[in-house]
């Protein structure tokens, strides 16, 4: 009987400690992907192993009715000069698609062009109104002819993040 208990319990500790030891090794993995990381913003915690490309993303959404959850990664081309509530991404053709923050969360406004980020949320193709996209050129501090000169509705890919890892 006592030599049982003895194995259960060596048994035990060799576990735990294994255990201990699983947790030691993830914590360091953390600690490599926050030195990738300078900042993280939103609400989730964003996952550098699960990103795509923008073209990746792109070509999986092409053509969708429904939103669909995704992790990119990308460069920021423009950000929101009044709050930092929102960003562009370049789609790789020129053309843009914009990054709004669920629950209004921000980075920081002086964030700048061509910094790598991580995206987590929600992709969508939608149409975005005349009053909008003025509002966002008025945002990204455009002249008043360049805002008066936006007159149609555009349909757009639109992403709405909940979580935003800002890379080094």
């Amino acid at each position: 009987m006592k030599y049982t208990l003895m194995l259960m319990i060596t048994g035990l500790l060799v576990s735990c400690s294994s255990e201990a030891q699983e947790k030691e090794k993830n914590k360091d993995k953390t600690v490599v992907n926050n030195e990738l990381a300078s900042s993280s913003y939103g609400p989730v915690s964003v996952s550098v192993d699960e990103a795509i490309s923008v073209n990746e993303l792109l070509i999986s959404h092409e053509g969708k009715k429904v939103a669909e959850e995704y992790t990119f990664e990308a460069e920021i081309v423009e950000v929101c000069s009044k709050a930092g509530c929102w960003v562009t991404i370049d789609k790789g053709d020129g053309e843009t698609f914009m990054v709004r923050f669920k629950d209004h969360f921000t980075i920081p406004t002086d964030t700048k062009p061509g910094t790598k980020a991580v995206f987590h949320g929600v992709a969508m193709n939608d149409v975005i109104p005349v009053d909008m996209l003025r509002h966002f050129a008025e945002d990204a501090g455009k002249t008043e002819e360049e805002i008066l000169k936006i007159t149609e509705d555009k349909f757009d890919l639109n992403f709405t993040a909940d979580g935003i890892l800002i890379l080094k």
